[in-house]
């Protein structure tokens, strides 16, 4: 009987400290932008939850990649918004495409 690999396959782990070398970088930039728009909070929300993830006592992988699609998701639906503030968006999208094996 074939399987089905994309069912049985388990998701590649991801490198926790990719993430929170992200994360610094991202709240270092996130630091500098002075707008109170809707989409950066967003963001530093998303930043922030994924911050407590990764400092749990328990780690858990696909709770990390939750909060990378979360993350990835909320840059790209604010990109306008996020790139008049002065981030790079292009730059963290690919990255956490990189960590997620996009």
């Amino acid at each position: 009987m074939a399987r089905n690999d994309s069912r049985d396959e388990e998701p590649k782990k991801i490198d926790l400290e990719k993430v929170a070398q992200l994360i610094d970088a991202l709240e270092r930039d996130l630091a500098k932008v002075q707008s109170g728009s809707r989409d950066v909070q967003l963001l530093r929300d998303e930043v922030e939850t994924l911050k407590n993830v990764l400092n749990s006592p328990i780690r858990r992988h696909h709770w990390v990649r939750e909060g990378l699609h979360g993350m990835r998701q909320t840059i790209e639906n604010g990109l306008e918004t996020i790139v008049a503030d002065g981030l790079k968006a292009s730059q963290y999208i690919a990255e956490i495409g990189r960590i997620l094996g996009m």
